[in-house]
């Protein structure tokens, strides 16, 4: 597990941030025992903040703790991201439709800049970058509701499905043309065409939830 080391102040968050990205990316891998020791050493950090990020990330549903060994990553099955991308588009599709119709939009050019930089990342095969920009994207949109719940309940549920890891869809032409449907989503939003964006973000679901399982958009 290589990278650089943690140097700025909030070395939990820091931490935080570059564990759950490795796990994602699949630069950690399901069902293995990673030691907090050696992952400390390897971020350049004591044990003591990730420990804590890894408690969070225990919390968050993506990582099993082993009593003072360590922990595991853990593994998804086909029924969970089922499931995951269910809840997903049963919150998602609504809120999309909700801040299109009452007009909650204020910033849609600071959408399309982070929508720019995703779809940036995912052609220079940035995947990290990829990975903050696309949840910026979604969680700045679903943001205008206003609604901390939602916001916590997405993101959970948002990394738990990226436990498929980025090794399945690194530099498909798929994840490509899955970065392109954020312009569309955000032009129907700030029209207001709730209909549109919220059909936008079903397929959006539907077409991302394919690609991370390594076929073809789902139907259903």
């Amino acid at each position: 597990m290589g990278g650089a080391k943690l140097t700025a102040s909030s070395l939990r968050d820091q931490a935080l941030r570059v564990i759950r990205a490795r796990i994602i990316s699949g630069e950690l891998a399901p069902g293995r025992l990673y030691a907090l020791g050696a992952v400390a050493e390897q971020l350049g950090v004591s044990v003591t903040p990730v420990r804590e990020a890894v408690l969070d990330l225990a919390r968050e549903g993506l990582v099993e703790l082993a009593r003072n060994r360590g922990f595991r990553v853990r593994e998804m099955t086909e029924r969970d991201l089922d499931e995951i991308v269910e809840l997903r588009r049963m919150i998602e599709v609504a809120a999309v439709r909700t801040i299109a119709e009452r007009g909650l939009l204020a910033d849609a050019d600071r959408l399309r800049e982070i929508a720019a930089a995703t779809e940036k990342c995912a052609a220079d095969g940035d995947w990290v970058g990829f990975l903050d920009h696309d949840r910026d994207l979604h969680m700045g949109l679903l943001a205008h509701l206003g609604n901390e719940r939602l916001l916590k309940i997405v993101g959970s549920l948002r990394d738990q499905g990226r436990l498929y890891g980025l090794d399945r869809v690194a530099g498909s032409a798929s994840l490509m043309e899955s970065t392109h449907e954020h312009d569309a989503l955000i032009d129907a939003v700030a029209a207001g065409e709730a209909d549109l964006a919220a059909a936008i973000m079903d397929r959006h679901l539907r077409h991302t939830r394919g690609i991370w399982a390594g076929h073809a958009e789902q139907s259903g």
